[in-house]
């Protein structure tokens, strides 16, 4: 198997733990926990797991020099990414949310433009078109004419937002340090700075968790979001970066509304429609197209 091929399972597989998520994780906060206790969870939690899974690892140097680059992409890879996008959730509607993220691989491209002087193939900006088309169809039709953004929701709408751009920055600024460095050394020291970063905010909200009266299932809720939904998540989609350019790592996000609805409907809890037959094939078509590589002219 090549490492392309190897890379786009890891980004679906990715997309399915995100897609779980929304079922699994929804009822958490602010009920069992705060929106900065679960990010300290998070990222806590992460941290503790990809340093131990390092032991097995050859240890690796990472060059002086390096090492800021690390603590900025632990800014804007863990610390602003997992609390605005946790906190705007908090304070805007999951449709809101949805919907705005799906500015992110069109940010990723404009960065790998600006940053990296990379082409815009027409492959690419099609491949785009397809899933923003896609994924604001289901996402639309979906919710019914729930969606606004008002003075009730524009504080988190904005900190969605700001998320969305803040793992533009990270996906697009991490590749360098992915192909010059095995992805547990950067994501162990990534994670260490991003613990460094919530500790002063986050410590306090953790210790007011009743972890006594939590049930079996909440429990569960948690260890997959820590576990699975960050340390196995942020795992498959910073090997991806590998071997695929961040702008398609970054367009399987449109995967994540099609595999919820898929979820869904396997567990009794939504059903088909041509719309959502429709949107499927759009947004499997955009990642397609923005996959593929134009062939050099002979």
């Amino acid at each position: 198997m090549t490492s392309s091929a190897k890379a786009h399972i890891s980004l679906f597989i990715a997309q399915v733990i995100y897609a779980l998520n929304y079922s699994i994780a929804k009822d958490l906060m602010p009920d069992q926990v705060s929106p900065l206790g679960l990010v300290m969870m998070r990222i806590s939690g992460a941290c503790l797991l990809f340093w131990i899974v390092s032991f097995f690892y050859k240890p690796e140097k990472i060059e002086k020099g390096d090492f800021k680059k690390l603590m900025i992409l632990a800014l804007f890879g863990v610390f602003i990414n997992q609390v605005f996008f946790i906190w705007g959730l908090s304070l805007t509607k999951p449709i809101n949310s949805a919907i705005i993220m799906v500015s992110n691989p069109i940010a990723v491209m404009l960065f790998t433009l600006f940053i990296f002087k990379e082409k815009l193939t027409a492959l690419k900006l099609t491949g785009l078109a397809f899933g923003v088309i896609g994924a604001l169809t289901l996402l639309l039709f979906k919710s019914h004419g729930s969606f606004s953004i008002g003075s009730e929701t524009i504080v988190g709408d904005l900190m969605t937002l700001a998320n969305s751009l803040s793992w533009a920055v990270f996906v697009v600024m991490a590749k360098p340090y992915m192909q010059k460095y095995q992805t547990v050394t950067v994501m162990k020291w990534i994670f260490l700075f991003g613990f460094i970063y919530i500790c002063p905010f986050g410590t306090q909200s953790l210790t007011e968790v009743k972890w006594s009266t939590l049930l079996p299932y909440t429990i569960f809720a948690m260890a997959f979001v820590v576990v699975a939904t960050t340390f196995l998540a942020y795992l498959l989609n910073t090997y991806a970066l590998k071997a695929l350019s961040s702008s398609v790592v970054s367009m399987y996000i449109y995967m994540q509304p099609f595999l919820a609805t898929l979820i869904a409907i396997i567990l009794g809890k939504d059903e088909l429609t041509v719309i959502k037959i429709v949107s499927a094939s759009l947004i499997i078509t955009g990642v397609y197209l923005a996959s593929l590589k134009k062939k050099p002219s002979v």
